[in-house]
């Protein structure tokens, strides 16, 4: 207990001691009023952040971010599962699937994400098909984030899967439950369980994308931000808006150490036994 707590008090002050030294730096800086003034403006933050008649409100605008972020989460945990549950099945009948299904992975985890934005958001409205090219920057600039991130998580659903040994399935199918059922009421169960630490950080990340959406056209923290700056030559914007990804990324963040830490916590005691 003694060594805990001397360790937090060291980490505790040399973060102080860090913050410190970077506020003196940048203090004694030549430009440093300048950039005071046109990036920590409080009077600009809270302009920028409720919006003015020529401006859009950051505040408004992050709740874009976080609706965009909330469905196209939802999505990409079924469609990333549905991949990483073909990639899995055996046999030669369903080759042509697993082929699909990791074409589909090595493309959009080759590509980047900014360009998949682009190829949607202007691609599929070209495309004049009825009910899909007609959809909104919003929901195409989702569909891409949905399909993009897909490929990513439908890995760290696989290395669950895999790290499940096959000692389970087979006491499963002696059991008599046909391979698909081992896989869904014994494998997926395991599986999911041990990636949910990995599957918060992809979506971390993801919330942090949703900026990207702003190419297209709508308006988001970003992009609200972006025009506060060159309606006001004033760059307070920018900062508000980096404030609220924050914090609402922190909270994820931390909840993700908590349960990395109760799984090793566990992990050690099943050791112990």
């Amino acid at each position: 207990m003694l060594g805990g707590g001397r360790s937090a008090a060291v980490s505790t002050i040399s973060t102080l001691v860090f913050f410190g030294l970077l506020a003196v730096v940048i203090a004694l800086a030549p430009g440093s009023r300048e950039v005071a003034h046109d990036f920590f403006s409080f009077d600009a933050m809270r302009e920028a952040f409720v919006g003015t008649e020529t401006t859009p409100s950051i505040g408004s605008a992050f709740l874009l971010n976080i609706k965009m972020f909330l469905f196209a989460e939802v999505l990409i945990l079924i469609l990333a599962l549905g991949i990483a549950v073909v990639r899995q099945m055996p046999g030669p009948v369903f080759f042509p699937f697993r082929f699909l299904a990791v074409a589909y992975t090595d493309f959009f985890r080759g590509v980047p994400l900014l360009l998949v934005i682009y190829i949607f958001g202007f691609g599929v409205p070209g495309l004049q098909i009825d009910g899909i090219s007609d959809r909104s920057p919003v929901v195409l600039g989702v569909a891409a984030l949905v399909l993009s991130y897909s490929a990513y998580v439908a890995e760290v659903y696989r290395s669950g899967i895999d790290s499940v040994h096959e000692s389970q399935v087979a006491a499963a199918r002696s059991l008599g439950l046909s391979r698909m059922k081992a896989l869904r009421f014994v494998v997926l169960p395991q599986a999911i369980r041990r990636v949910i630490p990995p599957l918060l950080n992809d979506f971390i990340s993801l919330q942090k994308d949703t900026a990207l959406v702003a190419v297209l056209g709508p308006i988001e923290a970003a992009r609200a931000a972006a025009i506060y700056g060159a309606d006001r030559f004033n760059y307070s914007s920018f900062v508000v808006a980096a404030a609220l990804f924050i914090a609402l990324t922190i909270p994820l963040a931390r909840f993700t150490d908590h349960l990395i830490a109760r799984d090793r916590k566990r992990r050690r005691a099943g050791a112990l036994v």
